[in-house]
Parts: C-alpha cells; structure tokens; sequence
C-alpha cells in the first residue's frame, strides 16, 4: 500500500468512527427525558437577557432512586458558568456511590461542601459562587437540601407547592421576626431585599436548609427544581397550568421556560427548571413501571 493509499485508508476509517459517534449522541440526545427506571424526567433552560448561560442541572438515577440537582451559578466573566458546573460535578460524584442514597442528608452535607471546596480551587476568591437544590427520591420519599435561592417544588392535585425557603435577606428577616429576634419594623424593611447571603463558593459558606422530615410521596406527582429567573419572571398560576396540561415532563419543561422567552419584562435572568414525575403506583402499590 502507497503513502497517499495509507493515509486515505485512515481518514475513512477515522470518518466512520466519526458517523458511528454522531449516531450514539444522536441517540442520547433523543431519549433524553423519556422514561428510565419508573422515572419520567424533563428539562429546559434559557439564557434570558443575559450573554452567558450560568445555569447548569445534572440526573443521576441507580437502582436504589433518583437524584437531581440544579445550580445557578453568578460571577465575574464565566466565573458563574464554572461555579454551577463544578457544583453539579460534585453532586454527581458524591451521589455516584450506591449508600449515598441511604443517607441523604449526611451526603447532601458532603456534597455542598466538596462543591464548595472545589469552586475556591478553580477560582480566584469572588470570581464565582452558586445557588443549588438537590432532590433525591427513594422509595416514595422526597429528600431535599439547598443552599441559595433554586426552589423545590412538588407539584400534585393541580397545586404546585413550593418546599423550600431558600437563603436571601427577605427570608432571614422573615425568620428572625417569627422567632422573635427582629422587630417588625427592621423585618418589613428588609423584606423587599432577594439579595443572597448563603451560596457555595465562599470561605464563610455555612448554612444547608435540609428536609425535615421525608415527604410522601403517592404516585403522580411532579418534582421541580426552578431557578428564580424562572419562578420570580413568571406568574405561579401560569406555571401551574403549564404542569396542567396533558403532555411529557420534556414538554412542560418547554413550556415553563417559554413562559420566560414570550415574556416582555425587560432584563430577563437565565431561567431552568427540571422535573420529575414520580412513577404511580398500582392498585396493590407497587410502582409502574
């Protein structure tokens, strides 16, 4: 075989392996948010007014549930992008071994400590820091754990119901004055303020709002993560009617975001939401799969 014969064999071989890569992340990209394990889930996202897209969401399901987790990362340049994405990563890794999914919140815990670490490792102090929410389903219970201002909702007999607080001014005010350590004065002046005071990606990095107590869950339900470009520029009632509507949790995730693009508020945030429906269950309940 020539030189020019040698080398054209290679390109076609390498042009094959090129078409065969193509076909199997075609084929991913098309099964993405159809059913696995019981599980339906469905996500979307849209960079708003904004030039760079700072949110990031990750799924991890095993045999033993479902973990999701949603970022939204702020920062200098693409100091947010890296922020989120290294918060998500660290979610992935930590919820990859097969207990973390039989001790949510003691992995929560390490998961928002290792993003934590790792956003200060890959970047220069304030260039970016992360809100994120993580929801982790086992056995028809919910566990949920955030830090920042991503919300958790649950979304069952046509009423979608946040779970979540979150960590901005305006909830810490509202916190101390019911506990008495605010008057009510220095609370309603505090209450238009959404600025954060909690995320991962600072040295002062405390706080982790964790679940209670599990919640029930019955079959049916949809599970939603949402950052607040989502549910702070779109009214609740049209998101509840979105999630109304028949139709995939691929496509109400669509429309939720859409809700954002047909908007014409001036400014508009990135804006994600991911959701899960919960499998039912059937009349001896067991889970459908």
């Amino acid at each position: 075989m020539t030189v020019p014969e040698y080398i054209s064999a290679v390109l076609s071989a390498a042009g094959a392996v090129l078409v065969i890569l193509r076909c199997f992340m075609g084929w991913r990209s098309m099964t993405a948010g159809r059913k696995s394990g019981g599980f339906e889930t469905g996500s979307s996202r849209t960079i708003g007014d904004r030039e760079v897209q700072e949110d990031e969401y990750g799924i991890l399901e095993t045999e033993e549930g479902i973990m999701a987790v949603l970022a939204d990362g702020m920062g200098k340049h693409y100091g947010g992008r890296i922020a989120s994405r290294t918060a998500v990563e660290a979610f992935q890794n930590v919820f990859g071994e097969r207990s973390a999914f039989y001790n949510p919140q003691y992995y929560f815990r390490r998961a928002f400590q290792e993003a934590n670490r790792e956003i200060l490792n890959r970047l220069e102090d304030g260039q970016g820091h992360a809100s994120a929410a993580a929801v982790l389903i086992r056995d028809c219970r919910l566990y949920y754990a955030v830090v920042g201002n991503v919300k958790a909702a649950v979304y069952r007999n046509h009423e979608l119901v946040p779970i979540t607080f979150g960590h901005t001014i305006d909830v810490l005010a509202q916190k101390k004055y019911s506990e008495g350590k605010l008057s009510r004065q220095d609370a309603a002046a505090l209450l238009e303020r959404h600025r954060l005071y909690n995320y991962v990606g600072q040295d002062g990095f405390h706080d982790v709002e964790f679940f209670d107590t599990p919640i029930v869950l019955y079959g049916g339900e949809y599970v939603l993560l949402m950052t607040d470009g989502l549910y702070e520029g779109a009214r609740w009632k049209d998101m509840e009617d979105c999630l109304e509507q028949e139709g995939t949790c691929q496509e109400k995730a669509y429309a939720l975001v859409e809700l954002i693009n047909q908007s014409e508020e001036e400014n508009k945030d990135n804006a994600s939401v991911v959701i899960l429906k919960v499998p039912e269950k059937s009349p001896g309940g067991r889970v459908r799969n």
